[in-house]
């Protein structure tokens, strides 16, 4: 840090197990990279290659280059698997996760209807080839899943192999853990909490509003994904409380330092 302020939560270095960031990147070109990386690299743990935009991203590999560089790893989009597997091409998407020396993959059915214990067995298939982040929720704003069966399959997905799963809520923040409105369905969040620990966890929270929410309610470290390239610092002083949003928080829960 640049200078010394007392009373600020304690971050754990990377990599770290808590505490996660992952940054959403939907397209930036090489240079916009190299300038996050620049300005944002420190305090990102991982970023998504959103959906299935590698697709159709141009230079592909020196994109992965410049954050592998960076000790930054990454991994496509749920929505990248479920276009493979209603192709039914698993076997060659195992080979693109080859090909571009992948270390994570994400398994998602949120776009496709997917038998659970069919998605529990491409957890546990991709695990012994990479690590893998599970993704809990549906896309479809119709598609109201109760808290108990949220439970439910987050913790298969964790035992079938999964490193930490992922609350839906689509780039935009507006379906699965949220209302249309952005605002978040706290009960549901609460009682997935009573049963799921923290730190297996990675909340989807583009919004600010959201970040607080989960920044207030578990803690500084909590994980936190669909970050914005350009939100990554203004995340940061959030879990620092140096910002208005937590600015008295931390400095009124030292029990949450």
């Amino acid at each position: 840090m640049n200078y010394e302020l007392k009373d600020i939560p304690e971050r754990p270095a990377k990599p770290r197990d808590v505490g996660f960031t992952m940054a959403m990147d939907k397209g930036l070109s090489l240079r916009e990279v190299e300038d996050f990386i620049d300005s944002s690299g420190e305090y990102t743990d991982i970023v998504k290659l959103g959906w299935a935009t590698s697709y159709i991203t141009t230079n592909l590999k020196d994109k992965l280059a410049l954050y592998k560089e960076a000790g930054i790893p990454t991994y496509f989009g749920g929505t990248l698997f479920e276009a493979f597997v209603i192709r039914d091409q698993f076997e060659d998407y195992r080979k693109l996760l080859d090909k571009y020396d992948m270390p994570f993959a994400e398994v998602s059915d949120g776009s496709i209807e997917l038998p659970h214990d069919l998605k529990c067995e491409y957890i546990s298939k991709l695990s012994d080839q990479v690590t893998v982040l599970s993704e809990v929720g549906s896309k479809d704003a119709e598609k109201i899943i109760p808290p108990y069966q949220w439970i439910e399959l987050m913790q298969t997905e964790l035992d079938a192999g999964a490193w930490k799963v992922i609350g839906e809520s689509r780039e935009a923040g507006n379906v699965g853990l949220f209302r249309a409105s952005g605002e978040v369905r706290s009960g549901l969040v609460q009682e997935i909490l009573t049963k799921i620990p923290f730190e297996k966890i990675i909340w989807e929270a583009p919004q600010k509003a959201q970040q607080v929410y989960f920044i207030k309610l578990v803690g500084a470290n909590v994980n936190l994904g669909n970050i914005a390239p350009n939100e990554i610092i203004p995340l940061e002083t959030i879990r620092l409380g140096l910002r208005g949003d937590t600015f008295h928080h931390f400095l009124n829960n030292k029990d949450l330092l």
